[in-house]
């Protein structure tokens, strides 16, 4: 399959048509469909559907979904190499690329990354954004080159160095609410009411501990992967969201944030593949970031 095809595809998948694409393209719209169709006929798949409700709309099917997703992720590195590889000797240039979730340790590639933007100037930070098997993902696909997890590290897969910053957890609750009155919160606390808790795998498991409860013994009314989503439910009086502190700006709103006692804190780590072969700019990155964090201890 070749990378032209690929970008072919993609083409007509954006545009949701094969006229449109082959215009966009500069080529003519039989030749674009001969192409396609000779990639449905090597992946033994039909990857459109044609003539959708009679016009010349397409839409994918389940397998052309997949080879969607798939040839984005191939076109992606393709560029990272091709831009890596012609880079000069003497330039310092290119794209850092982070998976994080919502963190306050965040603060620290800002840090580095600001530290460095006056000597290389030519440098991009790509922040994404996802809970562990996000990252996880995207780091063994090659698609970032760092992640910061909260959770156990495989080490016969990956290099991890500490965050000496940990994140506190607590609960995020209504100013009007029963328990907004305390300065801390105990696992008693939050037997009866409704939760509102990240569905990534892991941290359930010691919240689960402190909780003193089986997940099934609680009353989890709704999970969120981004934080400002579960603020909003909240918000509205849905439950009561178990989350790290300094995420969400509390002041001049209807919520709050309590910690929990005993303190629950959650250790990071900065991880990357073994046997990384890592970009110019990422590896200055990486020097930087191990600085920075010998100062912070």
């Amino acid at each position: 399959m070749e990378l032209r095809v690929l970008e072919y595809f993609l083409t007509v998948a954006r545009e949701q048509s094969i006229t449109a694409a082959a215009e966009s393209l500069h080529i003519s719209q039989p030749a674009l469909s001969t192409q396609l169709k000779a990639m449905e006929t090597e992946l033994g798949r039909p990857l459109l559907i044609r003539g959708v409700k009679g016009s010349r709309k397409v839409i994918l099917t389940e397998e052309g979904m997949i080879l969607r997703k798939r040839a984005e992720e191939i076109l992606s590195l393709v560029k990272r190499t091709e831009n890596e590889i012609t880079q000069s000797d003497e330039t310092i240039a290119g794209n850092v690329f982070i998976g994080t979730g919502e963190t306050e340790v965040v603060r620290l590639f800002a840090k580095v990354a600001k530290k460095l933007q006056k000597k290389y100037p030519d440098i991009q930070y790509h922040i994404s954004s996802g809970n562990a098997e996000h990252v996880l993902e995207y780091l063994d696909k090659g698609l970032i080159d760092f992640g910061l997890l909260f959770t156990e590290i495989d080490s016969h897969k990956y290099e991890a160095i500490p965050v000496p910053i940990k994140d506190t957890w607590g609960v995020l609750m209504r100013r009007d609410s029963p328990l907004a009155e305390k300065e801390a919160i105990c696992p008693e606390d939050l037997w009866d009411k409704p939760l509102i808790v990240s569905h990534q795998k892991g941290e359930n498991h010691y919240l689960g501990r402190w909780l003193q409860r089986e997940e099934s013994e609680l009353h989890i009314v709704a999970t969120y992967n981004l934080l400002f989503n579960a603020s909003l439910l909240v918000d509205e009086g849905l439950g009561y969201a178990l989350c790290y502190d300094k995420l969400i700006n509390t002041q001049g709103s209807n919520l709050c944030f309590r910690p929990l006692s005993p303190q629950l804190e959650a250790p990071g780590f900065i991880v990357w593949k073994k046997y990384q072969m890592f970009s110019k700019a990422a590896n200055i990155f990486l020097q930087s970031l191990k600085e920075l964090l010998e100062n912070e201890e």
